[in-house]
């Protein structure tokens, strides 16, 4: 099943694999976040999103995979396969993501 952000998540994906942090954070709300339970700690505005970016993407090597975008009644659940120079090298996530018109406003992401 398609979302109507199918496409906003794919390019964003992207971005992220290719450690572009500009095109990273230009998919974002200026007040956006990410809850991460898997780090334990929320990540605010572009600051906060770039720490988490540059620490545990462009830091570990991260390459994510899209294996399934679902619509909830709220948000939209992603589900990812993450791989890179982590311990394991591979391990599932999981993005919960709202949306305040094109750009991404919420983030709850974690591991599976």
């Amino acid at each position: 099943m398609t979302t109507p952000h199918d496409d906003i998540i794919n390019r964003w994906i992207a971005a992220s694999n290719d450690f572009d942090t500009a095109g990273y954070l230009s998919f974002f709300t200026e007040g956006a976040s990410i809850d991460d339970p898997s780090i334990g700690d929320v990540f605010e505005g572009e600051a906060g999103l770039r720490n988490y970016f540059e620490n545990y993407f462009i830091g570990y090597k991260t390459q994510t995979r899209v294996v399934s975008i679902e619509p909830e009644e709220t948000f939209t659940h992603v589900v990812v396969d993450f791989t890179g120079i982590f311990p394991g090298g591979q391990v599932g996530g999981i993005f919960d993501m709202t949306f305040e018109g094109e750009k991404i406003a919420t983030i709850r992401a974690d591991l599976v």
